[in-house]
């Protein structure tokens, strides 16, 4: 029951961070995640896969909720690393596509005090978002076709 409490505590902080969360500076492009991924297609069968990998960066352990193949609440040793092959089968998922994302936890700082640890998302060898190593305190997502 703790874990759940925890891991909705989580998700929701993260929704409110990301929906609230602003540097005061004016919006800015991020480049990385807007690049583009040309889907690989699976011979014949008209499925497009890619391989996605997910990284929470730090030391330590820290709780992280991610939406890969599954949507997954864990506590883990940093640096962590989960990859999978995700497949777009039917024509509304290559059309729409689906999101994937990595909610990373809390991790210390030198001076003992909280900051989001670092995400990464790689698709198919190419990175496409990132938190800006922890200095944005937004969870790592990307829309996937």
């Amino acid at each position: 029951m703790r874990k759940i409490i925890s891991g909705t505590a989580l998700v929701l902080t993260a929704a409110l961070l990301t929906g609230c969360g602003s540097d005061g500076g004016p919006p800015t492009a991020d480049k990385s995640a807007n690049a583009s991924v040309k889907p690989k297609p699976d011979s014949g069968s008209g499925e497009v896969k890619h391989e996605v990998t997910l990284e929470v960066l730090g030391h330590g352990t820290s709780q992280v909720y991610y939406n890969l193949n599954t949507n997954k609440f864990e506590k883990v040793k940093l640096p962590w690393k989960k990859t999978s092959t995700v497949t777009l089968a039917t024509d509304a998922e290559k059309r729409i596509g689906t999101t994937v994302s990595v909610v990373p936890g809390s991790v210390y700082n030198a001076d003992g005090t909280l900051r989001a640890a670092a995400c990464v998302i790689t698709v198919d060898g190419k990175k496409v978002a990132d938190n800006k190593g922890g200095k944005s305190d937004k969870m790592c997502k990307y829309d996937l076709k």
